[in-house]
């Protein structure tokens, strides 16, 4: 069921919190399941504050969702979290609508629309058509889309994109996963082959690599080819809503040996996390976009770590400077040196991932930063 933003969360997770602290602020047919929420009232007495609360209760952010919904544990949740803040600590009103299918995204889209949203936020790669052209049709309106820098709207100055370069971070979660394996494999999986799926699956790879020739190991990546760019994918159809086949696609990767599995595969991936939970601790779990174990606590048993995405933060942020009229169009790039991207905490491996480990994470976190380890991922953002 979508989340409803009349029961808006009184907290952002820790690991929000923390990123909220660090990350780099970004410039700042009617649906049938969309809601709103107004701000509240001024504090009596305070001309001032009534005046700011009036001008935020007549501001609307709205966001638009991809077809995994916004309660996929994964990148549509998170990103909802950022409006559901702007709602909260803003005062502004909002409004949302879930997508089912791609053929939803203009109707959705231009639902916002007639909403009059003062600024509208799209969800995901697979959104940028719709959203470009959306842009282009309204220039009064702003646009924000997560996941994507389309080339196509390069001289717009109303859409504003938030990409993650989480090849960085997902190069830490494959070396921290090749020294946790047993069997000497680990195995990947997307949703579909698309960049903002495949820059994963490159730096985990890349990670692994790195792994092997620090400690002279041989362990193996099963599910992606980093130099062929391909490798295991959800079967159709809708692939990231498919969770009996990222399952079935876990449990091949398990049958090859992987002891390690890292789905980038949105809401399949809970086949993965399934397949591990049910191993008795024999297969673990990377998770992506959030940290796993909040998102998809009751599989915090299985999950080492979590590639995360501060999208929400870039989501606030980006409300908050539609509304002050700060926005800008320039792309906001998350990045481990930014805080945008991150691995989350080990939670309940924190005991078996050594201090060795963790000091070799912390110095690869400051090699890549400073440029020593060079990313070779092609789907980073530019």
């Amino acid at each position: 069921m979508k989340k409803s933003l009349l029961a808006l969360s009184a907290l952002f997770s820790a690991a929000a919190l923390t990123l909220a602290g660090c990350a780099e602020a970004p410039d700042a047919a009617a649906p049938s399941t969309q809601q709103s929420t107004a701000a509240s009232s001024a504090p009596s007495g305070s001309a001032t504050s009534a005046a700011e609360t009036s001008a935020a209760a007549e501001f609307k952010a709205c966001m638009v969702s991809d077809s995994g919904g916004f309660d996929d544990k994964s990148f549509n949740q998170t990103s909802h979290d950022g409006l559901e803040k702007a709602a909260q600590d803003l005062g502004i009103q909002v409004a949302e609508v879930e997508s089912k299918d791609a053929k939803d995204f203009a109707t959705n889209i231009q639902s916002m629309i007639a909403e009059k949203c003062n600024i509208i936020i799209t969800v995901g790669f697979l959104l940028s058509d719709a959203t470009v052209a959306a842009a282009k049709a309204n220039p009064d309106v702003k646009f924000a889309i997560v996941d994507d820098n389309p080339a196509s709207a390069k001289g717009l100055t109303n859409l504003k994109p938030l990409v993650f370069n989480t090849a960085e971070s997902s190069f830490m979660a494959g070396y921290v996963a090749a020294s946790q394996s047993k069997s000497g494999k680990v195995g990947t999986f997307g949703g579909m082959k698309i960049p903002t799926v495949t820059i994963f699956m490159d730096g985990y790879a890349q990670g692994v690599a790195y792994y092997n020739q620090q400690k002279g190991k041989n362990v193996q990546v099963l599910g992606w080819d980093a130099k062929k760019q391909d490798g295991q994918f959800v079967p159709e159809p809708k692939p990231f809503e498919n969770i009996a086949g990222g399952k079935s696609t876990a449990t091949n990767l398990v049958s090859q040996g992987a002891d390690v599995l890292f789905p980038v595969a949105g809401p399949a991936g809970l086949g993965a996390l399934q397949v591990a939970d049910t191993s008795n601790g024999a297969v673990k779990a990377v998770w992506v976009d959030t940290d796993g174990c909040i998102s998809a606590e009751k599989s915090c048993k299985s999950i080492l770590t979590s590639v995360q995405k501060a999208m929400d933060v870039a989501v606030f942020d980006a409300i908050k400077a539609a509304q002050d009229g700060s926005f800008s169009s320039d792309p906001y790039v998350g990045t481990l040196e930014n805080g945008g991207t991150t691995i989350a905490p080990f939670h309940e491996f924190d005991g078996a991932v050594s201090a060795e480990t963790k000091s070799e994470l912390e110095k690869i976190k400051a090699d890549i930063i400073a440029g020593t380890i060079k990313i070779e991922s092609a789907s980073q953002p530019k």
